[in-house]
């Protein structure tokens, strides 16, 4: 009878022990979720400033067509790359597409800034002048979104890859998640000084 407890004590502190790595891992997944929508909620205001800038900029650049429809393309190619991530964040395909796509975004509103230059009364344009900072804004706003989707998603994984939880996370197909890393389209090099 003894040993019949015994063995019931066991079990159920097994099975306590079981269930406590299992909802670490749901909390940590719903963590980098709710990470990402962060992500989500900054990336859509960046496309809804996108086509306000565009549009600024369309009466000053008549010559300049090529680089609107370039940003507009970019912008709509970044759309769909997080709609296919908010469906799978964390999936490592999702978050490759998207990181693409937000580079090409990036590439193209670099060269748009650089052109606007070139452009006197657009640059001194209260308009202008307003959605760029807005756009600046959100930038700063994305980065720190995405290093803090990054964190949770490190987490995630440090807690799913640690003995014991490893075990419980390969029983119940607890998936690996992937990062948001978004290559910067203009590299930057080291300055070199030479003195003659």
């Amino acid at each position: 009878m003894i040993g019949l407890l015994v063995l019931l004590v066991i079990v159920a502190v097994l099975a306590f022990w079981v269930i406590g790595i299992y909802n670490g891992l749901i909390r940590a997944r719903r963590g980098y979720e709710n990470a990402f929508a962060q992500i989500d909620v900054q990336l859509t205001r960046r496309y809804d400033l996108i086509p306000n800038l565009v549009e600024t900029a369309k009466a000053y650049m008549k010559h300049e067509a090529g680089t609107l429809e370039a940003v507009v393309a970019a912008r709509n190619a970044a759309v769909n790359g997080l709609k296919a991530a908010q469906a799978h964040p964390g999936d490592a395909t999702a978050m490759q597409n998207l990181a693409a796509s937000e580079g090409q975004l990036a590439g193209a509103l670099s060269r748009l800034m650089v052109t606007v230059e070139a452009y006197p009364d657009l640059k001194a344009n209260q308009n202008m002048m307003q959605v760029s900072e807005e756009l600046t804004s959100t930038e700063n706003k994305v980065a720190f979104a995405r290093q803090a989707f990054n964190d949770s998603v490190m987490g995630y994984n440090v807690s799913r890859d640690v003995f014991p939880n490893n075990i419980i996370a390969g029983m119940f197909n607890f998936k690996e998640a992937a990062l948001l890393q978004i290559e910067d389209p203009v590299k930057r090099e080291a300055v070199k000084v030479k003195f003659d």
